[in-house]
Formats: structure tokens, sequence, C-alpha cells
């Protein structure tokens, strides 16, 4: 089981809640996490061991998250396309991806957002703006990129996969 399966599992994306979180809003709220985690923690200088309330609503809410949406009337909204892609992908053991899609660039945009996280981290201990600022960049450049590239993925399969015709809709 590949590592984006045993995430899928614990976020509880099970086909149905799949399509929950290829709701565009579903999308582009959990874009909201990372900042609202880094300042809750930031806020410990403040508000002492209460920062952990604003933290724990964020990490729930990065739970939560993909299944507190209702399923799209479309999914031909890019965010839409992201998600589908990403199921695509994760399901790459079982069907198989064209080559064209099956290269390092996955690695190396996860390996940037992981950086970008562990510098926003560094930023949260030393209450470093830029460090903050950066490791958030860096984080969501590297998503971004790589949701880019999910897109264009489930753009190819569709036209080769009855299951993956039938979530166009």
């Amino acid at each position: 089981m590949t590592l984006e399966k045993h995430l899928a599992k614990a976020f509880n994306l099970t086909d149905e809640n799949w399509m929950k979180h290829a709701n565009p809003l579903s999308v582009w709220t959990r874009y909201s996490v990372l900042p609202f985690i880094v300042l809750s923690f930031w806020s410990r200088e403040w508000l002492g061991w209460w920062c952990l309330i604003p933290a724990g609503i964020s990490l729930l809410w990065m739970f939560f998250n993909p299944v507190f949406f209702k399923k799209p009337l479309s999914t031909r909204h890019w965010a839409s396309k992201a998600v589908l892609g990403e199921r695509i992908y994760l399901n790459r053991d079982q069907i198989p991806i064209p080559e064209h899609h099956n290269i390092p660039l996955h690695a190396l945009l996860n390996l940037i957002s992981f950086i970008g996280l562990l510098l926003s981290i560094w930023a949260i201990v030393y209450f470093s703006v830029w460090g903050a600022v950066l490791g958030i960049a860096l984080t969501y450049m590297g998503k971004s990129w790589f949701l880019d590239r999910m897109v264009w993925l489930y753009e190819d399969m569709k036209e080769h996969n009855e299951t993956y015709k039938s979530w166009d809709y």
C-alpha cells in the first residue's frame, strides 16, 4: 500500500468522501489550514497554553474538511479535477498511469512542500515572520503545482477508463 493510500485511509476517503472532497469549496478552504496552524502556535506568546484551542480546531478542520462538503454539482472545476487526479494517482499500483505522468517531478514537488512545512515549523519555534511566509509559500507552491499535474493526469485518464469517465459531470 502506498503512502498516499495510508493518508487517504487516515482521512476516511471512501468513494463517497472522495467525491465530497472534489467539491471546490473543500479544496480552497483546506488551503486555510497551514496559516491558521502557524498563527495558532505563534500565539503561544500571548495566549500561553490556550493557543492549543485554535491549533486543535485547525487540525480538526484539516481532518474533517474532505468530508464536510457535499458532492459538487459539477467536477469540471480545476479543484475538482485536481482531487480526482490525486485519486487516480493513488490508485496507480492497480491501474497504471501513462509513462509521461510517471515521473520524479511528483516526488520533487512533494519534497518542496515538505521542506516548506519544516521551514514553517522552524518559524513557529523561533517566531520568524520571513520563515513562516517562505515556509507557507513553499508548501503551497509545491502542493499547487502537484495538484496541477493531477489535473493533467485526470484529463488524460478519463478518456481511457470508464470509471474515471463517469466522474466527469
